[in-house]
């Protein structure tokens, strides 16, 4: 029997850049190609698939049509079962792709999947990297199965599995005029200049860890790196803010960094995996949600 298969896989992966870089121009660049062939590509899918698959919009680029959204999901799909077969591999592959918030990702993301893999070898999970609102995005074009977050601003159209509890915590350098307190007040803070982490979302909400009625926050520096953040806290550049749980006394400069919890009534947000309502119809879903619940009571 003759198979007609209308598109290259050259242009499945022209379709995937220009959705991943949201331009022609940069896909072009990222895959060494022509203007000319990223749009003759992109032409080629949408008469084989009779639908729009992008709209260009003046100022930000080439955006996915709700259609569109569906196909570059399932070409997603396609992509990891084709690198699968025609890696050599056997046995029926499970994949999932999982998103991982930036300040979450390197803490517990890696170990997560690694012991999750000892348990189910056949699966293929990709992990994917961003901010919340990126994460959000993704979830709702497909591009990933499963998130990582924190459960604040989380649209209401996904389930959220709570993890763990995220309590906030503030971080002084050594010799700070705190370091004799155990624990720590908004109002003590905010007395000094404040590094915030300047993610969407995350921004925003330790912020509002530091209001009080007399002293105004004064931020010193913005950062959308953790580490960043501790290295600049520890060299005496101003206090700073986390909810991420990580090891260790220093930054990664080596220079020494205090911890303390803070007191006060505010919000306790949680890690927790965030899909789409159909999702946890796939197995390995519901397999790593379930895994993930032990893996963070532990």
């Amino acid at each position: 029997m003759k198979l007609n298969i209308p598109l290259t896989f050259r242009q499945i992966e022209i379709l995937l850049a220009v959705a991943e870089t949201g331009s022609t121009a940069a896909a072009s660049r990222a895959l060494n190609t022509s203007q000319p062939s990223i749009s003759l590509a992109i032409a080629r899918c949408e008469e084989v698939f009779g639908q729009k698959l992008f709209v260009r919009i003046v100022g930000r680029g080439m955006e996915l049509t709700s259609f569109g959204q569906r196909k570059i999901a399932q070409l997603h799909a396609l992509e990891r079962q084709a690198r699968w077969v025609l890696g050599g591999k056997e046995g029926t592959p499970e994949f999932l792709s999982l998103g991982v918030f930036s300040t979450l990702g390197p803490r517990y993301a890696p170990q997560l999947v690694r012991k999750f893999k000892e348990g189910h070898s056949a699966a293929e999970i990709r992990l994917l990297e961003g901010d919340l609102q990126t994460l959000f995005n993704w979830l709702g074009e497909g591009r990933i199965d499963i998130a990582l977050i924190y459960d604040f601003g989380v649209p209401s159209d996904f389930v959220v599995v709570p993890m763990k509890p995220a309590e906030p915590y503030a971080l002084l350098p050594k010799g700070h005029r705190l370091e004799q307190k155990t624990a720590v007040s908004a109002k003590d803070l905010v007395q000094d200049p404040v590094i915030l982490m300047s993610l969407p979302h995350s921004r925003g909400y330790f912020l509002s860890l530091l209001q009080n009625d007399e002293f105004p926050v004064r931020i010193a520096h913005e950062t959308g790196s953790i580490e960043m953040l501790r290295s600049m806290v520890a060299n005496g550049f101003g206090i700073g803010l986390l909810a991420t749980d990580l090891p260790g006394n220093s930054a990664y400069d080596g220079t020494p960094l205090l911890k303390r919890p803070i007191t006060g009534r505010f919000p306790v947000h949680q890690i927790a995996l965030a899909h789409g309502d159909t999702a946890a119809k796939r197995k390995i879903i519901r397999d790593f949600s379930e895994f993930a619940k032990a893996f963070f009571t532990n």
